[in-house]
């Protein structure tokens, strides 16, 4: 049997694809062999991709002079609480929002929209205000109302929307087998909603992980500071930059959020048809 050519636009397809994955990956390969180098080495007028002799002084440097696990764990608990708070306020609401069809939607989705316009520079200093009275400044739970503040308008129209993929037909047909709203919702709407909970998530853990401008601002205390103010001490008052410390810092800052990704990803896909099935 002769085999089958394929198209030559086809072919152009995927080489466009192959080439843009390594445009993208390059970066992160960089980071990594930079984490791995030694100062000699990054010095070198002649600079290869590759460490000559792969070492972790890089790591151990940047652990001891940051205290990059303590900031980590503030940073998780900012991000974690942050995305439980986004998720848990943003799914009733998307639900209310594409679904019922009431003079306020139109206002409520202009107002999410117009929300997103602002840049950070303008609500600072008045959310820094609001949060020194409330004795919520320079603390990790302020940090957790701004980020769920600024983070909870993109959730919420981003999840409305796939609410309203949902056939309400689906719905209608669990009504009319006899199962209540509440089983409606927990059966069929919540499996089918899943791959959106999940990009939820993902939006609203890795966003307050980053996060620096925010934390930057409302965070003085050195043991309440963030993974991003810490990283930022590698980078010298005159620009000089402790490249092999802020690439092994920068490397281990990437894993929690590696690690997030990987423990849901597979509910973007598994969740799309068992709602209907259960229905």
């Amino acid at each position: 049997m002769r085999r089958r050519r394929l198209p030559l636009g086809r072919v152009l397809q995927y080489v466009a694809i192959v080439l843009f994955m390594i445009f993208l990956a390059f970066p992160l390969l960089f980071l990594f062999t930079t984490a791995f180098k030694s100062q000699r080495e990054l010095q070198s007028p002649d600079p290869q991709l590759l460490p000559a002799q792969w070492n972790l002084d890089n790591f151990t440097a940047a652990i001891d002079r940051a205290n990059l696990i303590q900031a980590a764990g503030n940073s998780l608990i900012v991000a974690l609480v942050t995305t439980l708070i986004v998720v848990a306020v943003s799914l009733p609401a998307a639900y209310a929002l594409a679904r019922f069809r009431t003079r306020l939607r139109k206002l409520a989705t202009g107002w999410i929209l117009l929300s997103q316009v602002f840049p950070f520079i303008l609500i600072i200093v008045p959310l820094y205000l609001m949060l020194q009275p409330l004795g919520l400044g320079n603390s990790l739970g302020g940090l957790v109302v701004v980020y769920v503040v600024w983070s909870l308008p993109f959730a919420l129209w981003m999840l409305q929307g796939y609410v309203a993929s949902i056939p309400v037909d689906l719905e209608e047909a669990g009504a009319m087998d006899g199962a209540p709203k509440w089983r409606v919702l927990v059966s069929i709407v919540l499996p089918l909603l899943a791959p959106g909970l999940v990009a939820t998530s993902l939006f609203a853990f890795i966003g307050s992980w980053n996060e620096f401008f925010f934390a930057l601002v409302l965070i003085k205390d050195e043991a309440l500071q963030t993974l991003p103010q810490r990283l930022a001490l590698f980078v010298g008052a005159e620009g000089q930059v402790q490249l092999g410390q802020l690439a092994a810092a920068s490397l281990l800052a990437a894993i929690p959020s590696l690690l997030f990704f990987a423990l849901i990803q597979r509910r973007l896909t598994s969740g799309l048809l068992s709602g209907a099935v259960k229905g």
